[in-house]
C-alpha cells in the first residue's frame, strides 16, 4: 500500500518542491498550508489524484489532529524563516517554529515517523575555520536558531524521528524566495549589478532546494537505520565565504560589481563550516553543484523580469 505523506507549510519554498518529489517517487502526500502569502506553487500537483491540499494553520490542532491520524510520516515544514521576519514577531515564530511540533508529537501515535527540517543556524558563530559535526555543541544566536534548536531536540527525545539541519537553501520554487544568501546575490547582480558586502571572510554552508527534497525521500527509504539522529545537509565543495560565493555568481555574470566594505555589520552572525559526512556515511550526498543552481536562478529571474517590490521582500 502507497505510504501517506502529510506536510506542513507545503505551499512553501521547500514544501512546493518536496511535494512534487514525493509524488514523483510514488508517495501519497497531504499538503497543509494557511497560504499567508497568497501563494499557489501547487496548483501544477492538483491534477495527481495521489496529491489532497488543505488550507489551514499548522497550529491548530483541530486541523491537524484528524490528518496526523492518517499519516505514515509527518514533514512539518511549517515555518517562520529568517533573522527579520522572526524578530518581527516573536510570539508568532515560537508558536509556529516550536509549538506547533510539540502539537504534531503530542498528536501523533509513537509508530508514525516524523523527519524534521531544522537549520545548522543552531551552530552559531563558530570559528569559520573548523568543520561543525553533529557532535558540535548547538549555540543558536538568532530566535529562528533557538527556536529550531528547541523543536529538533523535542523531537530527538522522541521515537521515529530523524532531523535535517540545512545547508542555506538554493535554487528556484514555485514559492521563490530571494533573501536566501545565493538566491540573494544572484538576484541583485541580475537586477541592480552591484553590491556592498560586510563581513567578507564570513564562511556558511550551501545546498540546492532539490538535492533537500531528495535527502527527505532518502529519509524516508530508510529510516530504520536513520533514526534518531540529527543529519548535517550541505554540499561540501560549498563551504564558502561571502566573497568568494560573490566571485563565483560573477563568473556567471560579469558585470557584477562587488564592493567589500571594511565598516559596518551584517545582522546575521553566522560563520561556520559544516561537515556532511554523517549524511553520506548513511547514503546520501547532495549533487547539485553551485554553478547549476546560479545558472538556474538567472533562468528564472529572466523569467520573472521587474520583480515587484512585494515579491522581492516576501
Amino acid at each position: 500500500m502507497m505510504a501517506h505523506i502529510l506536510v506542513t507549510g507545503g505551499a512553501g519554498y521547500l514544501g512546493s518542491v518536496l511535494c512534487e518529489h514525493l509524488l514523483r517517487a510514488g508517495y501519497r502526500v497531504t499538503a497543509v498550508d494557511n497560504l499567508m502569502y497568497r501563494q499557489h506553487g501547487l496548483f501544477h500537483l492538483c491534477a495527481d489524484p495521489n496529491f489532497d491540499f488543505v488550507p489551514g494553520d499548522a497550529r491548530d490542532e483541530r486541523v491537524m489532529a484528524p490528518l496526523i491520524k492518517k499519516a505514515d510520516a509527518i514533514l512539518p515544514l511549517a515555518g517562520i524563516v529568517g533573522v527579520g521576519a522572526c524578530n518581527r514577531d516573536p510570539l508568532l515564530t515560537r508558536t509556529v517554529n516550536l509549538e506547533a511540533i510539540r502539537l504534531i508529537n503530542r498528536l501523533r501515535a509513537k509508530q508514525q515517523w516524523v523527519i524534521f527540517p531544522t537549520t545548522n543556524s543552531g551552530y552559531g558563530a563558530k570559528s569559520g575555520d573548523v568543520h561543525c559535526t553533529e557532535e558540535t555543541p548547538l549555540e543558536p544566536i538568532s530566535l529562528y536558531g533557538q527556536t529550531k534548536v528547541e523543536a529538533e531536540k523535542a523531537l530527538l527525545d522522541s521515537p521515529n524521528t530523524i532531523t535535517l539541519r540545512l545547508a542555506t537553501v538554493f535554487g528556484m520554487s514555485p514559492r521563490m524566495r530571494v533573501d536566501l544568501l545565493v538566491n540573494h546575490f544572484t538576484y541583485v547582480a541580475f537586477t541592480d549589478g552591484y553590491i556592498v558586502i560586510f563581513e567578507k571572510d564570513f564562511k556558511r554552508n550551501f545546498v540546492h532546494i532539490r538535492d533537500v527534497a531528495d535527502c527527505f525521500i532518502h529519509c524516508l527509504k530508510n529510516a530504520d537505520r536513520m533514526v534518531g539522529r540529527p543529519y548535517n545537509v550541505g554540499l561540501e565543495s560549498a563551504n564558502l565565504s561571502k566573497e568568494e560565493l560573490a566571485l563565483k555568481v560573477k563568473t556567471h555574470l560579469p558585470n557584477f560589481f562587488i564592493h567589500f566594505a571594511a565598516v559596518g555589520s551584517d545582522p546575521d552572525k553566522r560563520n561556520y563550516v559544516v561537515s556532511s559526512r554523517r549524511l553520506r556515511e548513511a547514503g546520501f550526498e547532495a549533487k547539485r553543484s553551485l554553478d547549476d543552481g546560479i545558472q538556474e536562478l538567472v533562468k528564472g529571474y529572466r523569467m520573472i523580469g521587474h520583480v515587484s517590490h512585494a515579491f522581492r521582500n516576501a
